[in-house]
This record gives structure tokens, C-alpha cells and sequence, in this order.
């Protein structure tokens, strides 16, 4: 019954638009929609006091500063985000996107976004880790790391260089292996959540890291924000594995173990 809805619900999106329209407007849609309304809420608990124990840091970021990330946001998706979205697509529909019917079996979407999540770690990894040398690091990662305390929203707050050099790590697996337009979506808004989670500024007891084994989540990306780049590892973007194999994970763990002997005091 569902997966006759889903397609019906398909059927109309590919009669009444293009697959040039769908892949770049829709795409883009969807992706400030879901990025939007995940990262918002932290601004707001930030502002309130809401949920102030579970904060990962006491220090909250001013209204002007949370504005000022909004704005810029806007005006990199629109003039960078969008048109990439739309210079890339025929690379995409050379590479094997497709958007005809039927929807792929579930095990085929379920096994690329597990390959996608994967490969997007371990690329992200090495080129958030060269940003982290020290010209990278002062003429485009800075940007990013003007806000020691993130939030949601400054999980795509970044310089326009480093948009397209990271956004790269999401796009190469897509890119390698030619998937449905809807893989691709569902990659995208899984992707959005798991980096404005981490970027959230909160821990909460149904946070993912608590249930899900290697997920780094916001504690983990957290440290990384709030320690000087020369020193502050946890490079990777969802797992913990990367650092903890190339020992970029010291500082955290140390400051983990030092937290649970004062714990048990």
C-alpha cells in the first residue's frame, strides 16, 4: 500500500515536471526545506533557555550572530549551492541518474546510502583535515569556525571554496554509482539531518550517538569546535573510526575520561 502511494505520488512528479527540473529545483527544495526546519529549533532553544541541560556548552551565540549566519546562508545557497546543483546535472545524467519508474527495491536504496555514508566519512575526513593546515585554515576554514558555540544552521555556514571542496565528499558516491533520483534525494535529506545533528549544540538521550555504534554525533563535533584548530581533531563527519585509526581523537578521549573519573568523585 505505501510503496503503491510512493509511486503514484512519483508518477505525478515525473508527468508534470522534467528530470532537469526535478534534479536541480526540486533537489534544491528539498534540501533548504529539510535543512531549514532541522536547524531552526536550535536557534530558538538557544534563545529560550529550552532545553539548557542538555546544552554541550553554557555559552549561547547572540541574536546578531545567529542572524547573520541566516543571511549568509541564503545568499550562498542561492549563488553557490543552486547553480552547482545545475551545472553539475549533466554530469550526473552522463554518470546513470535516472528518474523513470519503478523506484529501485528498497535493498538496492538502503545498500548505496549505506556506501554513500561510508564514502563520504572517509573522503570528508582527509579534505576536512587538509583544511585544518594552517593557509587553508586562515583563508577558508576560519569561516566556518567563527562560531565555537554551533548550532543547527552552522553546519553549512562555510566559505564558498569550501562549499564546493567538502560538497564534493556528498557528491562522489551518488556520482560513482548512477542512482535513482529518489536514492539521491533520500541521501540528501539524511545527510542534512546527520550534519545540522552534530552541529546542533546538543545532546539529548535520544540524540543517535546514544544508540547508534561509531556515530559521532553533536558531543563528538562539539570538541572540535571549541578547540584550537591546531589541536582539535574529530575530523570525520558522521563516524568516529577515521580519527580513532589515525589518532586524530586523543584531546577528545582524554577530556572523555577526565569527565567520567570527576563523574565518579
Amino acid at each position: 500500500m505505501a510503496s503503491s502511494l510512493l509511486e503514484s505520488g512519483w508518477l505525478y512528479l515525473i508527468t508534470h515536471f522534467s528530470e532537469f527540473q526535478l534534479a536541480t529545483l526540486g533537489s534544491f527544495m528539498i534540501h533548504e526545506s529539510v535543512f531549514f526546519l532541522s536547524g531552526l529549533p536550535s536557534v530558538y532553544f538557544e534563545r529560550s533557555g529550552l532545553f539548557s541541560k542538555y546544552k554541550i556548552q553554557k555559552k549561547n551565540n547572540t541574536p546578531d550572530a545567529q542572524e547573520k549566519c541566516i543571511w549568509r546562508l541564503v545568499l550562498y545557497h542561492v549563488c553557490v549551492n543552486l547553480p552547482v546543483m545545475m551545472i553539475s546535472y549533466p554530469t550526473f545524467r552522463f554518470m546513470g541518474l535516472k528518474s523513470s519508474l519503478p523506484l529501485p527495491p528498497w535493498r538496492v536504496i538502503i545498500s548505496q546510502i549505506i556506501f554513500y555514508f561510508i564514502l563520504e566519512d572517509f573522503v570528508f575526513y582527509w579534505g576536512h583535515r587538509l583544511l585544518h593546515t594552517k593557509w587553508l585554515y586562515k583563508h577558508v576554514h576560519s569561516i566556518h569556525h567563527e562560531y565555537a558555540t554551533p548550532f543547527g544552521l552552522t553546519s553549512e555556514y562555510a566559505h564558498p571554496a569550501e562549499i564546493l571542496f567538502l560538497g564534493f565528499a556528498t557528491i562522489v558516491g551518488p556520482a560513482l554509482t548512477g542512482p535513482h533520483l529518489f536514492t539521491l534525494w533520500l541521501w540528501m535529506v539524511l545527510r542534512v539531518l546527520e550534519t545540522v545533528e552534530a552541529h546542533s549544540g546538543y545532546h539529548f538521550p535520544w540524540s543517535p550517538s546514544n544508540f547508534l555504534p561509531l556515530y559521532g554525533g553533536a558531543e563528538f563535533h562539539d570538541y572540535h569546535h571549541r578547540v584550537l584548530y591546531t589541536k582539535s581533531g574529530n575530523y570525520s563527519s558522521t563516524f568516529i573510526y577515521m580519527d580513532w585509526l589515525f589518532g586524530t581523537d586523543k584531546g577528545y578521549r582524554k577530556l572523555k575520561a577526565l569527565e567520567e573519573e570527576g563523574k565518579q568523585r
